[in-house]
């Protein structure tokens, strides 16, 4: 193998290079200048990003078990641009004092479990697919219980790891079967041998079950809210997109690539989880009062959004998810992001503490206002148009009750996003947040998500780009 071709995994192999760089700062750097590690894993990943952009040729390597395409390349830079606005909102909670001494594990396991993430994404083989999940994993579950000193936030670490553990289990069990079944593990050639028998419909019912775990698809969604609470608000941003996002992808990727033949048996279940998933994030978001649960519950209910997608099974459709993805990204980090500086500065992450908040602390209450109207799909901001090219999606395959019923449910989730902005707005509040002024690296983010809802929105070429690139479908 010529360094040329090993060069095809350029993300995986920058992200690597971060990590040894923050390990060797955090051995090299003075102590008592270890907060400086914060500006330069930023600027690392910045430059991690911005390379990520360049052009890049097509490929496989380890004999097809890794694989590079211009879609798959469109998802990481998706990430690597959600993970960048992360990791920007974390520099002011992990400058804390009781975060001062282990700001550099904060990035070593963020990076590391994207890595992982990139690696699923470029899998062409279910063992390469396998430990690129486990690389994910595991990380994630030791940022869920980062704050030590927090009885929620170990909760939450521990409840993850278990529900990780058995979904994997779940997932690797179907696995065996499609596996028996073909003597193979490679996407392509699973994707020839499948023949719908019945033990390989059993084995993509349990993969499909390992894989709703991931992305909260309702039955698979009750962990979610209490590990969403439990873990630190940036660690909970980062769960609720990047680590729901990648899950997306490579679920769409192994869906067209490994079972186009019972599309019509997929598309049934994604049916009925859909309508499941939009109808019951949203009637229990209404019920929450703190706001990482309420922010946890209007991530199901967008997954089951995304769903619609997925069910067209057209190019428009992963066209649409991949673009939705883009544009949550930008409106739930501009939500998540006035809820870390808010919960950072004052300590306060309830819906009723917010009364009043435009009063104080316009700013973010109108940030805030922005955010939730896009999660909530007004026009004209990008949320509106995200949901429309879904909804487009599905309906252009003949499922017009199911967009019906999408439809109502965006009824029901303006309604709770609503409840947010009166309490900002119109509710009054003897004991309201004092005003106070957010740091360089939080205003900075918050601008670019503002800036990104706004330029998703009206930039149709967007679009029309990821609309252009060949999904295989």
């Amino acid at each position: 193998m010529i360094l040329a071709n090993f060069l095809i995994m350029r993300n995986e192999l920058l992200l690597t290079i971060a990590v040894l760089l923050i390990l060797m700062a955090e051995i090299f750097r003075d102590p008592a200048k270890k907060r400086s590690i914060n500006r330069f894993a930023v600027v690392l990943f910045f430059i991690i990003t911005i390379i990520g952009f360049l052009p890049s040729r097509s490929g496989s390597l380890f004999g097809g078990m890794y694989e590079v395409s211009e879609a798959r390349l469109i998802m990481k830079n998706i990430l690597n641009i959600g993970s960048l606005l992360v990791l920007i909102q974390s520099v002011t909670w992990l400058n804390k004092e009781e975060n001062s001494g282990k700001i550099s594990e904060f990035h070593i396991l963020l990076i590391s479990t994207l890595t992982g993430m990139n690696f699923m994404i470029s899998a062409g083989h279910f063992l390469m697919f396998y430990l690129g999940l486990e690389l994910a994993t595991i990380p994630i579950a030791a940022l869920a219980a980062y704050d030590r000193y927090s009885n929620k936030s170990a909760e939450a670490g521990i409840k993850l790891i278990l529900i990780s553990a058995l979904s994997s289990g779940i997932l690797l069990y179907g696995l065996s079967m499609v596996y028996g079944t073909t003597g193979t593990l490679y996407f392509n050639e699973i994707g020839r041998l499948f023949v719908n028998d019945n033990l390989q419909i059993l084995g993509f019912i349990f993969f499909f079950a390992g894989m709703a775990f991931k992305i909260s698809i309702v039955p698979f969604h009750l962990w979610t809210a209490d590990v969403y609470e439990g873990a630190p608000v940036n660690v909970t941003s980062y769960l609720s997109v990047i680590s729901k996002g990648a899950a997306i992808f490579i679920f769409i990727i192994v869906l067209f690539t490994v079972f186009p033949v019972i599309i019509s048996g997929w598309q049934k279940i994604i049916y009925v989880t859909a309508v499941l998933t939009m109808t019951i994030g949203n009637l229990f978001a209404i019920r929450q009062q703190n706001l990482k649960r309420f922010l946890a519950f209007s991530s199901i209910s967008q997954a089951g959004y995304i769903l619609l997608g997925i069910i067209g099974g057209n190019q428009l459709g992963m066209a649409s998810v991949i673009y939705y993805i883009l544009v949550y990204i930008f409106s739930n980090l501009a939500v998540f992001g006035v809820v870390a500086a808010i919960s950072n500065a004052k300590a306060k992450e309830n819906i009723d503490d917010y009364n009043g908040l435009y009063q104080t602390n316009p700013g973010l209450s109108l940030i805030m206002l922005l955010g939730l109207f896009s999660l909530a799909g007004i026009p004209p901001v990008a949320g509106f148009f995200g949901k429309f090219f879904l909804f487009t999606a599905a309906a252009q395959k003949g499922f017009y009750i199911l967009v019906l019923i999408a439809v109502l449910n965006t009824i029901v989730s303006l309604y709770y996003y609503l409840l947010v902005v009166k309490a900002m707005f119109i509710n009054k509040n003897e004991a309201v947040i004092e005003k106070f002024r957010s740091d360089f690296p939080t205003r900075l983010a918050l601008g670019i998500c503002v800036a990104g809802i706004v330029i998703t929105g009206f930039a149709s070429i967007i679009f029309e780009v990821i609309k252009n690139v060949s999904f295989g479908v």
